[in-house]
Order: C-alpha cells, then sequence, then structure tokens
C-alpha cells in the first residue's frame, strides 16, 4: 500500500489560468469613477478680464560679467580690475538703476575662497542679483 504525500485528485479540478472577469470589473469601475470626478476637479473661474491698451514691452535688466580667471586675476566685462577697482565699480552698480545683474564666470581651477570673496564684495556693496555662468558638459 503506497502513501501519498500529495493528493492528485483534489489538483485535477484546479484551474491554472488567471480568471479576467474580476479584473475587468475593477477596471470598468476606476473608468467610471474618474470620468466623474475629473470633470469637478476642475476649479477654475471664468473671468471677461479687461486688455492693456498699450502693448508691454519685454525689457531684460542690464547685466554686468564679472571673470575669475585661473590665477585669481578679474575682469569687468572684459577689461583686466583690481581688488580696488572691483568694490568700487560694484558700488557703482548698485546705485544704478535699474541695478544691474551680475554674472559670475568663475575658472574651474580659482580656489572657492577667491570666488567667495567677490560674492561677498557683491552683496556688501549692495547688489541683490547675483548669476553664476557654466558651461554644460561635454557628452
Amino acid at each position: 500500500m503506497a502513501i501519498s504525500l500529495f493528493d492528485d485528485e483534489a489538483d485535477e479540478g484546479l484551474i491554472g489560468e488567471i480568471n479576467m472577469t474580476p479584473l475587468i470589473d475593477v477596471m470598468l469601475v476606476l473608468l467610471i469613477v474618474f470620468l466623474i470626478a475629473i470633470p469637478a476637479i476642475e476649479h477654475a473661474i471664468k473671468l471677461d478680464l479687461p486688455h492693456v491698451g498699450s502693448q508691454q514691452q519685454d525689457i531684460k535688466p542690464p547685466h554686468v560679467d564679472v571673470a575669475v580667471r585661473a590665477d585669481g586675476t578679474l575682469a569687468w566685462d572684459g577689461t583686466n580690475i583690481d581688488d580696488a577697482g572691483l568694490h568700487a565699480a560694484l558700488e557703482r552698480a548698485a546705485k544704478a538703476n535699474p541695478q544691474p545683474q551680475l554674472r559670475l564666470r568663475a575658472d574651474r581651477k580659482v580656489p572657492y575662497e577667491r570666488v567667495a570673496d567677490v560674492m561677498s564684495a557683491a552683496q556688501e556693496s549692495g547688489l541683490t542679483q547675483i548669476g553664476f555662468v557654466t558651461e554644460p558638459r561635454p557628452r
């Protein structure tokens, strides 16, 4: 008499396929819920806004380029400048109306301390807009 660890007769009635009917039912219910909910989510208020009489021009604010070279020397809009000249030029730029944006270009080999000194001088002079100019990495 052989004893079987597995009940072979019970496995004969099992079906090895996934029943797709409940999955389809759930998907249809979700589709209906989204179709009803999406229009209700929109909270737009329709207004008839007045039109402007004159056309507004897109005026770009002026900018100043400050470059810090690898050896630590400075350039103001392409002209060599020393630290004292930089402070004077930054103060003149801060008093200008509208105030220009400072675009800082620093060589990759410049110590961070030198770049921080230029940023600190710009902040002390009263410039509020400082941008960094970089180049994208080659691929």
